[in-house]
C-alpha cells in the first residue's frame, strides 16, 4: 500500500472517529418564564401664569384668568384621581399667592367655565379614567384671580402640590 493511501486511510479513520454519536433517546420539560408589572405613574406640571393683575382698572371688576397643565404618565390600567393641594399660603380653604405682606386670592378649577374647584380627596380631586396605555395624558388647570382685590404692587407666588393617585 502506498504511503498516500495509508495517510488517506488514517485520516478517514480519524474523521469517522470524530463523528457525533447517534442520539437514540430524548427528554424534555417546560421552562417557566415570568415577570411582574407594577402599577406606576409619574406626574409633571406647567405653571398657571396669570400675568399682570391690575386691581385699579382692568381687574377692578373683571377676574384675571390663566391656565396651566398637569401631565400624568401611568402604566396601562393605573391612575384614578389627580389632587391639587391648597398651596403653601392658604388660609383655611382659601388659596392665596404671597407678595410679601399681602396676599392675592385665587382658585384652580377642573373646567373651562371655572365652576368645579380642583382640590384634593374623593370629593374635590379630578377623577380620571384608568390609563388606556402608557402614553402621557394632559389635563388643563383653569385658574382665576378674583377681581377687585386691594393689594400692593409686588410679585405674587404660591406652590401647589399636584398628586396622582393610582
Amino acid at each position: 500500500m502506498s504511503r498516500t493511501a495509508r495517510v488517506a486511510l488514517i485520516l478517514g479513520g480519524v474523521v469517522l472517529g470524530m463523528a457525533a454519536p447517534a442520539l437514540a433517546q430524548t427528554a424534555s420539560t417546560n421552562l417557566a418564564v415570568s415577570a411582574t408589572v407594577a402599577k406606576n405613574c409619574s406626574i409633571t406640571t406647567t405653571a398657571v401664569a396669570f400675568g399682570s393683575y391690575d386691581p385699579v382698572v382692568a381687574n377692578a371688576a373683571t377676574p384675571l384668568d390663566g391656565t396651566g397643565t398637569v401631565v400624568v404618565t401611568c402604566t396601562k390600567g393605573a391612575g384614578t384621581r389627580i389632587d391639587l393641594g391648597l398651596g403653601a399660603n392658604a388660609s383655611g380653604a382659601v388659596r392665596r399667592m404671597s407678595g410679601g405682606t399681602d396676599f392675592l386670592t385665587y382658585e384652580l378649577y377642573q373646567n373651562t367655565t371655572r365652576t368645579t374647584i380642583w382640590g384634593s380627596g374623593a370629593a374635590a380631586g379630578q377623577t380620571i379614567a384608568a390609563a388606556p396605555s402608557k402614553a402621557a395624558r394632559t389635563f388643563t388647570v383653569y385658574g382665576r384671580v378674583a377681581a377687585g382685590q386691594d393689594v400692593a404692587a409686588a410679585s405674587y407666588n404660591d406652590t401647589v402640590v399636584a398628586t396622582i393617585n393610582f
